[in-house]
């Protein structure tokens, strides 16, 4: 089949836009000779345990899974009774991007709280924590976060510790969410156990897709008396994998080495670029209209724009808007952006904004 799209495109959409990293795609040619066992019983996803435990600590378990829903439901799930309510913050993935999953299919109640920078505290995860005991009430019994957030902001180590110190005092477990992780760490430039299971947190989810991997996330168990059932739930939600292996080969290329990190260093890099060229050309005056509405703290930069330029400006670049009311746009970097890219769409947004 002749290539359908032009591979020097592209754009500022979603670090999901990005193809697989060439390491990446090379580990999944080199686990497909041969007969290995289905559904985990591979010496690729055996090895993922192994690696998983370097760098997450001794009885970390990983449950690799096809995408991010599916790993965020599925872990929520392993943590709740059936009556069971999770508190987020309201921008959270799973309660805005997964299209009613974790209700619908997860079986548990959302409860979620506004938050300025896609972060919660102690202060707001309070606002929902109350009513045990009450059977009129969806029992709030899991803290779900985001690391990077939605807003591409970051938790410090030291924050989800109180977090974590603050529900497990309350009877909570706390959860993770994290599609960008490897992002996080990058940024913070701390292993991911720091800011993970020595910070407290019982479950998370692992993301790969966003970091070179064609497919693939996985559920990582920090704390086995938080989570219970998930070697038949993850089944039950249709998230096992039957050749898991090509899912366990991604995962072990990205972590086994430092591509993982990498990968997630230059992303980062791409996004401060981003925005200091911008703000380079707001001070020059050579852009106008601009102003960012979150600190750039990981590969995403978020910006209001003047009318009409986010449609003009995506006619050359493929973006989102986040909040359309008000001109909000984010511009997401990718592990395979270029620096010829972003020089790119700064020399454009100046154009339509001179």
């Amino acid at each position: 089949m002749s290539i359908q799209h032009d591979p020097a495109i592209r754009g500022f959409a979603s670090d999901n836009y990005s193809g697989i990293h060439p390491e990446v795609l090379a580990a999944i040619a080199e686990a497909n000779d041969g007969h290995q066992g289905a559904y985990g019983g591979d010496v690729y996803t055996a090895r993922l345990q192994q690696v998983v435990q370097e760098h997450f600590g001794e009885g970390a378990e990983a449950f690799p899974v096809f995408n991010g829903t599916g790993a965020n439901v599925t872990g929520l799930q392993s943590m709740l009774p059936r009556w069971g309510a999770v508190i987020a913050a309201s921008t959270a993935h799973i309660n805005v991007d997964e299209g009613g999953a974790p209700e619908k299919i997860g079986g548990f109640k959302l409860l979620t709280v506004p938050t300025d920078d896609g972060k919660l505290t102690p202060e707001l995860i309070d606002r929902e924590a109350w009513g045990w005991g009450d059977e009129h009430r969806a029992q709030p019994l899991v803290v779900s976060i985001t690391q990077s957030t939605e807003l591409g902001t970051l938790y410090t180590a030291d924050e989800i510790r109180t977090i974590a110190d603050h529900a497990h005092e309350r009877g909570m477990k706390l959860h993770l969410d994290g599609a960008r992780l490897s992002n996080a760490a990058a940024a913070l430039d701390l292993p991911l156990r720091a800011f993970t299971r020595d910070a407290g947190v019982d479950v998370l989810s692992f993301g790969g897709t966003k970091n070179g991997a064609m497919l693939g996330e996985a559920v990582v168990v920090l704390n086995p008396a938080a989570s219970d059932g998930l070697v038949y739930s993850r089944k039950f939600n249709m998230q096992l994998s039957s050749k898991m292996r090509f899912v366990s080969a991604q995962l072990v290329a990205l972590l086994e080495g430092d591509l993982w990190l990498r990968n997630a260093r230059h992303a980062n890099a791409m996004a401060a670029r981003l925005r200091a060229e911008i703000e380079q050309g707001i001070a020059a005056g050579t852009i106008h209209g601009v102003s960012f509405t979150q600190p750039t703290q990981a590969n995403g930069v978020f910006a209001t724009l003047p009318d009409g330029v986010a449609d003009a400006l995506r006619e050359s670049f493929r973006f989102y808007d986040w909040d359309a009311a008000r001109n909000e746009v984010r511009w997401m970097c990718s592990f395979d952006t270029h620096e010829d890219d972003v020089d790119a769409f700064v020399a454009e947004l100046s154009r339509l904004t001179s």
